[in-house]
């Protein structure tokens, strides 16, 4: 009936025990729901031994035309320009200078680098013998629809929706194709957090190194999608376009109000006073706590935006907020004030392209799509072939231990999964060093440490670099602190060092309903966990408070441990709190900011291989073509069930155990992730219709 949580956010993730129709799940005796931590800590903190050297970027300065430091403006005009709001950021993080050493990682700038006579020889003979959907026509224009959850595994032919690393990639090798002239982003909403728009900017700004066009299409644009589109060499709009750059919001909801109107009490233990898993179920309105972090993490997004695109257009900052601030939603505003290109419909967008490219009037323009170009080997374009390989394990979605009988591949991190690829990868003298990449707002709190566990054995016999995405909290941050460097976007959430335990007392629910239920028991607490029709007892709140209270500090411990922090310097940036890339870098959470290509950098690093030296990234968690995943892709069309069917089964494979998690519900507005329950919609759902 009860469960203990590690959250990341202000909300509570719930899970429908499918016997007892309660919110939270039965789980043992809540005496042991600590041992999870204890019974590896004694082994693992003594066992494993290896130094770390803090060096921390508080901006990465990969994006050479397009720098900016939310912590130190990049020049004189914007330092006198810096709001209030940014120097109070500024001025918290004062105290964790020593962290900073900038010079001691590399940056993992991309280069581009033209190739000489005899390898555009070797790659035109290849083109020849390229398989027919490797075939594309001279001069295509590269075409991708960027919209939707952009999720960080790779996908499948047969699979639906976007994938990262294939944006990444294709850009990349667009770069190199002799035959592709340029691209064309069509930018639609996006269900993506700020980390991967992110990566996907900079990849954008890669690929104009290459002196190729790059254009963009936004018929609906909000802050996220004109991130991405302002890094374009040109941004289109048409007449009718729907721009809402009115400015970021978070929000957060509470069921407090509710849950007492139908008779339902929330007994929630929190520790850490940022911690407010919970809130939604016992508030009714914002902590102050909680208001300070969110108010925190939308401050450090709102500069990173405003010095982004400012210094993309070339306006001021001011000039932005202000334009901002008279909620313009008018296209040819916008075009005025220069903020877009000009205004054209995607006809004539692609009409000028073939202008451009010289190509007749009645000819149609040859494009090639983001699904038939993923199929376009790097092999083809001369880009494999390098003797050292760095391996890359993706884990993303939430967390569990072993697979359900509804968990399909992919659909969350299966802990049995990624450890056989760790051991396999510690047992390889194929690979020189590991980049571990996590999107992940946690899961199962014994799952992650044993991710953790075999993660800090394989940092002890070569590289390993934690690479961040959207989110790292909690279970997520577990699995990274367990590596030798951890590497964030500026705007990843992470952290969340804080626990959080409870359960629902229906008694005044069953009440109305005239519903009762009679427990027989032996031993003083056999009826913790099994008692939903009656408030704790006075001896039963004291152990849950013990407990978590106990469970709190094993986790902040092994985070301290892991970081080569003292206890009381953990404690000032744990206590449940969520902070961002660029500030969790300023605190020692986190190592250098930057995408993949950085934590590339320093792995090659770690291993001894020159960084003008090319290496082979090696995808260990590949895409896999089951039956269940291709009739997934051919029911895309079901309005988006397949999605919902995945989630749902991440929540019904949590049923058992301690948990280490976020509940993205709040977050929503403020990253684009979608990390909600849909077991806690349609709760929501339910209760709205009473």
């Amino acid at each position: 009936m009860s469960r203990l949580l590690l959250l990341h956010t202000s909300h509570l993730i719930t899970s429908f025990n499918l016997r007892t129709t309660t919110i939270f799940p039965k789980t043992g005796p809540s005496i042991n729901i600590s041992t999870t931590f204890s019974q590896t800590q004694s082994r693992s903190l003594h066992s494993l031994n290896f130094e770390r050297n803090f060096s921390i970027k508080a901006f990465d300065t990969t994006e050479n035309d397009d720098v900016a430091n939310v912590s130190s403006p990049s020049s004189e005009g914007e330092k006198a320009e810096d709001s209030s709001q940014n120097g109070n950021l500024q001025k918290d993080s004062s105290n964790f200078n020593e962290f900073y050493n900038d010079d001691k990682y590399p940056s993992g700038e991309f280069e581009f680098r033209h190739h000489g006579a005899w390898k555009s020889f070797v790659v035109k003979c290849r083109m020849l013998f390229a398989f027919p959907w490797e075939r594309v026509k001279k001069g295509s224009v590269l075409t991708m629809k960027f919209g939707g959850q952009i999720t960080d595994q790779l996908k499948s032919r047969f699979s639906s929706g976007l994938s990262l690393p294939q944006i990444c990639e294709n850009l990349i090798k667009a770069a190199y194709d002799p035959r592709v002239s340029g691209v064309y982003l069509h930018i639609e909403p996006l269900n993506c957090g700020w980390g991967k728009a992110e990566e996907i900017r900079r990849h954008i700004l890669d690929f104009k190194k290459s002196g190729k066009f790059i254009l963009g299409y936004a018929p609906v644009c909000g802050e996220k999608e004109y991130y991405i589109g302002c890094a374009c060499e040109e941004l289109y709009a048409p007449p009718s376009a729907y721009f809402a750059l009115y400015g970021l919001t978070v929000q957060a909801s509470f069921l407090g109000g509710v849950l007492e109107k139908v008779g339902i009490e929330a007994q929630v233990q929190r520790i850490g006073k940022y911690k407010s898993a919970g809130d939604q179920l016992t508030r009714k309105n914002i902590s102050e706590e909680n208001r300070e972090m969110l108010t925190r993490l939308l401050d450090n997004i709102n500069i990173h935006w405003l010095d982004k695109v400012s210094l993309a257009r070339g306006k001021k900052k001011e000039d932005l907020q202000n334009f901002i601030d008279e909620g313009v939603y008018q296209v040819e505003k916008l075009k005025e004030e220069g903020w877009i290109t000009d205004i054209k419909y995607d006809d004539e967008v692609r009409s000028m392209l073939k202008e451009r490219l010289k190509i007749p009037k009645d000819k149609i323009l040859p494009v090639v799509d983001y699904r038939k170009y993923s199929g376009v080997r790097r092999w083809t374009l001369g880009l494999t072939g390098y003797k050292d390989q760095i391996a890359v394990i993706r884990a993303s979605g939430s967390i569990s231990r072993a697979r359900g009988p509804f968990n399909m591949r992919g659909s969350g991190i299966i802990a049995e999964d990624i450890i056989e690829k760790i051991r396999t990868v510690r047992e390889s003298k194929r690979y020189k060093a590991v980049v571990i990449r996590i999107d992940s707002p946690g899961g199962d709190a014994l799952a992650s440490d044993l991710m953790w566990r075999e993660i800090r054995l394989l940092a002890d016999s070569k590289p390993v670099v934690a690479s961040m995405a959207d989110v790292a909290a909690s279970g997520g941050y577990y699995m990274a602190m367990g590596t030798g460097t951890i590497v964030a976007e500026n705007l990843t959430l992470t952290g969340s060092i804080g626990v959080v335990t409870g359960k629902f007392n229906l008694e005044k629910l069953y009440e109305k309903i005239g519903f009762n239920k009679e427990i027989i028991s032996r031993g003083r607490y056999a009826e913790l966990t099994a008692a939903e029709q009656r408030p704790f007892r006075p001896d039963e709140e004291e152990l849950f408070a013990k407990s978590a209270q106990n469970a709190y500090r094993q986790f902040r411990d092994k985070a301290a441990f892991s970081r080569s922090m003292s206890v009381d310097k953990m404690e000032e940036v744990a206590q449940g709190r969520v902070w961002t890339g660029n500030d969790a870098a300023s605190r020692g959470l986190v190592d250098a900011i930057g995408g993949l290509s950085r934590s590339v950098a320093i792995a090659k690093q770690k291993a001894n291989i020159p960084q003008d030296q090319e290496v082979t990234l090696v995808e260990l968690v590949r895409p896999s073509l089951s039956l269940p995943e291709i009739l997934t892709g051919l029911g895309n069309s079901l309005v988006g069930v397949d999605r919902m069917l995945k989630q749902l089964s991440d929540d019904l494979s949590f049923s058992e155990g301690i948990q280490a998690r976020m509940d993205g519900i709040m977050f929503q507005e403020l990253d684009g992730a979608d990390y909600s329950s849909p077991i806690m919609i349609m709760m929501k759902d339910y209760l709205g219709s009473l």
